[in-house]
């Protein structure tokens, strides 16, 4: 059997493989203890004490879980309504060729880009003296949606320069070259990014249990801090952090579907297949008449 070599690494040999195995071996086992010792110490400290935990079982403290969740991606939601428009808006700003608007829209979008989201929350929150809703769905709106603008900017840019002087070359205006045949090469290329951000997006909607609003975190927490469960921290960190895993790993299997599916649609192909051209012998028609 052949072995292709690679143009990046040589080919590990026995010997090397050998010793990969043991590296491999040795952080599986250290890999373990810490696992085995975190499980030990939760153990050690009465984290899975009944007392702990049946704070769980009243139906009172499950529908303050779910009604937290429910506000979680209430927020999630707005942001993400109003955060991709933002972003889109802004990075045709900061694409367009008049020098005025191009200048605004770099303004605002670096602006924003490198504000912290706590300072701008707590600002529309108190000075503006927005609902706790609002007030942080503004904040994750101005922050997100800046960095959003410059992921689209930076995917229509990565599209080769090729591609938009043929459009030009055809009499495309702009505008028809930005929506045909920039933006459609650009999405596959921006869609981990735009995820990305999404997730950070969700994540952040917790700072919301800083100005009172009642989502996922600010729900944990009053479970966290009542004295009458015994302080039940851990078993709340238990409970909480799964779900905000699991709403972010949805978030990337949704960014592989519509890429799949992306990759199926026929604009993503090409159009017509092209046909293999076949090799004829002998001599060319015009020679033979």
């Amino acid at each position: 059997m052949t072995v292709e070599a690679s143009a990046l690494y040589d080919i590990p040999g026995p010997k090397a493989l050998a010793r990969h195995r043991l590296y491999g071996g040795i952080a599986l086992l250290l890999i373990a203890a810490l696992i085995g010792w975190v499980i030990y110490m939760l153990f050690h400290t009465d984290q899975f004490t009944y007392e702990k935990w049946m704070a769980f079982e009243y139906r009172g403290v499950q529908e303050l879980l779910l009604r937290g969740l429910g506000n979680t991606l209430k927020a999630f939601g707005w942001t993400v309504l109003f955060a991709l428009p933002f972003g889109a808006l802004f990075a045709a700003g900061r694409l367009s060729d008049h020098r005025v608007v191009r200048w605004f829209a770099t303004l605002v979008v670096e602006f924003f880009r490198a504000m912290p989201v706590l300072v701008m929350i707590f600002f529309v929150f108190v000075a503006l003296k927005a609902q706790p809703l609002w007030a942080l769905v503004a904040g994750l709106v101005l922050y997100n949606g800046s960095v959003l603008a410059e992921v689209f900017r930076a995917g229509v840019l990565a599209v080769p320069k090729g591609q938009r002087e043929a459009a030009y070359a055809l009499g495309m205006r702009k505008t028809q070259v930005m929506s045909y045949v920039l933006v459609p090469q650009a999405n596959r290329a921006m869609l981990p990014a735009i995820i990305s951000q999404l997730v950070v997006a969700l994540k952040d909607t917790s700072l919301g249990f800083l100005i009172t609003y009642e989502e996922f975190l600010h729900a944990g927490k009053l479970i966290a801090t009542n004295l009458d469960y015994d302080l039940p921290f851990i078993p709340v960190v238990m409970v909480i952090a799964p779900v905000y895993i699991g709403m972010c790993l949805l978030l990337s299997w949704l960014a592989r579907f519509v890429e799949r599916r992306s990759r199926r649609s026929p604009s993503a192909r090409g159009g017509a297949p092209v046909v293999k051209a076949g090799v004829a012998m002998g001599l060319p028609p015009s020679a033979q008449q």
